[in-house]
C-alpha cells in the first residue's frame, strides 16, 4: 500500500465520494455542493443543493441522483445542469444512496416517529420501473451502502449496532436474507465500498481510519488517519485508488459537526480493484 496522498484541502463536511468516468465526485455538506475533482485536483461545482445530508449516485446509463434528505425527494441532474425530482420518497429523514447495474436505486434514512423524533432506520427502493417503496426496516443507524458486481446483495453499514448488515437482491429489487455480514466490534462504520475479492472498505469517524474486512469481520488492512474518515470508494483507471473523505469531527451536536476547512480528499493505492456499486 502506497503513502496517502491529499488530492483536495481546505474544505467541510465531505462525504459520498463517487468515481465516474476520469473523475471523482464528492459532496461537501457545509458548503452544499457536489463537486468533481480532476486526477491533477483541478475542481467543478456540478450541482448546488442545501440538503443534510447530501448524497449521491449514478445511475448505469449515466444521470446524476442527489438525495435531497431534508426534502424528502429524490433529485436527477439534467444534462444541462438542472436537478429536476427522479422520485418523490414521500417525507424528510434520508441519508445514502446507491444504484446498482441494473438501474435499481436504494434509499436509506429514518422513520419519522411524531413527538419522538427518528425512529429506526429503513431502505427505500426506487425501481427502474416503478414507484418507491419500503424493502427493509429495524437499522440502527443507516449509513453507507454498496451492491455487489453480480447485483446479488446490498450490504448497509450500521454504525450504531457497529455491524455490516446484508441482504439478498430479488429479481424486483426486494430485499430478503437478512443477515449480518461483518461484526465489527467497537467499529462505527460509514460510508463503504466493494473490491474484487468480495471485501468492504469502511471508512470509521470516531476512529479516524479506513479498514477492509472479509466476510465475517476478518480485518485485512488499515488505513489510519489525522481526521474522521467519513466515506471511501475505489477508482481511479484500474480502480485501486481508494478515495476517502475526511475532516476533524466535532460531533453531532455542534452546528457545524466538523472544523471548518478541516474536509479532505484524500487518495492511497491498493492492490485489489473495486467492484460492484458505488
Amino acid at each position: 500500500m502506497s503513502e496517502i496522498r491529499t488530492l483536495v484541502h481546505g474544505r467541510g463536511l465531505v462525504e459520498s465520494p463517487r468515481w465516474r468516468g476520469d473523475r471523482l465526485y464528492f459532496s461537501d455538506w457545509s458548503a452544499g455542493e457536489v463537486v468533481a475533482v480532476g486526477p491533477d485536483g483541478s475542481s467543478e461545482v456540478m450541482a448546488q443543493v442545501k440538503s443534510l445530508p447530501l448524497c449521491t449516485a449514478w445511475l448505469p446509463d449515466g444521470p446524476l441522483l442527489i438525495v435531497s434528505g431534508s426534502d424528502g425527494v429524490l433529485l436527477r441532474r439534467e444534462p444541462d445542469g438542472s436537478l429536476v425530482t427522479h422520485a418523490d420518497l414521500g417525507r424528510p429523514g434520508w441519508n445514502d444512496v446507491v444504484a446498482d447495474g441494473r438501474g435499481n436505486v436504494y434509499v436509506n434514512g429514518f422513520e419519522p416517529r411524531p413527538g419522538e423524533g427518528f425512529g429506526p432506520g429503513v431502505v427505500f427502493l426506487v425501481p427502474s420501473d416503478g414507484p418507491a417503496r419500503q424493502v427493509a426496516e429495524e437499522i440502527t443507524f443507516p449509513n453507507g451502502m454498496a451492491v455487489t458486481p453480480d447485483n446479488a446483495t446490498l450490504i448497509v453499514a450500521d454504525s450504531y449496532a457497529n455491524v455490516l448488515l446484508a441482504w439478498d437482491i430479488g429479481p424486483d429489487g426486494g430485499l430478503s436474507g437478512r443477515r449480518v455480514w461483518a461484526d465489527l466490534g467497537e467499529a462505527a462504520p460509514d460510508g463503504i465500498c466493494v473490491d474484487a475479492e468480495n471485501a468492504v472498505w469502511y471508512a470509521d469517524v470516531p476512529n479516524r481510519r479506513c479498514v477492509r474486512v472479509a466476510e465475517g469481520g476478518t480485518v485485512l488492512q488499515t488505513v489510519d488517519l489525522d481526521r474522521g474518515a467519513f466515506a471511501c470508494t475505489l477508482g481511479g483507471p484500474d480502480r485501486t485508488t481508494l478515495f476517502i473523505t475526511a475532516a476533524q469531527w466535532r460531533g453531532m451536536t455542534d452546528p457545524g459537526m466538523v472544523t471548518p476547512g478541516s474536509g479532505q480528499l484524500l487518495t492511497v493505492e491498493v492492490d485489489v480493484p473495486g467492484a460492484g456499486w458505488p
